[in-house]
């Protein structure tokens, strides 16, 4: 009878700690509205738990990591986990050579936001010769340089896109270019805000996953996913929340 007991602890042991090791850190370095909320919410937790619904036989968490040491991490080859929410050319990886790649599962784009009455026409150039533009530290924009560059503009960082826009709409600057799906959830909470909004000549953000080579056998279980995402009413219910 003992020895049936302890034979049966060590397979409890053993089953625990395999299931432990099927937990797959999904790294972001967002933290503004939808994609992370403060209460736990938003896009990218909820690709999270979509995920953990499809028993895969895996359990995916989301771990905030700041964008400089998340990309250190990717570069170096020292990823323990995927990353949700890039693309391919802000990893210098156009023909999707260095890593797995998901299709998409939200597509976003870029605007510029001014102050109500600010003089601007969308395709000419220096229209914004030595004013500010509000950015995210630590983030690239490799599509906007281009605009960038021919309108003169001065960027400026802060901490987050929500910092950009309450410094425009203080005056503190003079323009901010901003994901629309982060500028439609903020302008829901604050509706009195009166600004005016361009689409900037860039690529749509295909927001992905980044797979590591090495993790080839998780690339495997969720590319079938998300490449159904789209068409899934469960996921475009989801979505619906932050439209």
């Amino acid at each position: 009878m003992k020895k049936s007991l302890l034979l049966l602890a060590i397979l409890c042991t053993a089953l625990c700690g395999a299931v432990r090791a099927q937990v797959i850190p999904v790294y972001t370095s967002a933290q503004v509205a939808p994609l992370v909320l403060p209460d736990g919410g938003g896009i990218y937790p909820d690709m999270v738990a979509y995920l953990n619904r499809q028993q895969l036989g895996l359990t995916f968490k989301l771990v905030y990591l700041p964008r400089k040491r998340l990309q250190l991490k990717v570069e170096s080859g020292q990823l323990d986990g995927i990353v949700i929410g890039m693309m391919p050319h802000w990893f210098d990886d156009v023909a999707q050579k260095k890593y797995f790649w998901t299709a998409p599962f939200a597509v976003d784009r870029y605007m510029v936001v001014l102050p109500a009455g600010s003089s601007y026409t969308p395709g000419a150039t220096g229209m914004l010769t030595g004013r500010t533009l509000g950015m995210v530290l630590g983030y690239s924009y490799p599509d906007l340089e281009e605009w960038m560059h021919q309108q003169g503009v001065l960027r400026t960082d802060a901490l987050s896109d929500e910092h950009n826009l309450e410094k425009l709409r203080l005056g503190r600057l003079d323009s901010v270019a901003i994901a629309e799906s982060v500028l439609r959830y903020y302008r829901r909470k604050h509706p009195a805000d009166h600004f005016l909004i361009y689409p900037l000549p860039s690529r749509q953000t295909e927001r992905r996953f980044l797979v590591p080579h090495k993790l080839g056998t998780v690339y495997d279980k969720i590319a079938p996913v998300l490449r159904k995402a789209k068409d899934d009413p469960e996921w475009q219910r989801a979505m619906l929340h932050y439209e």
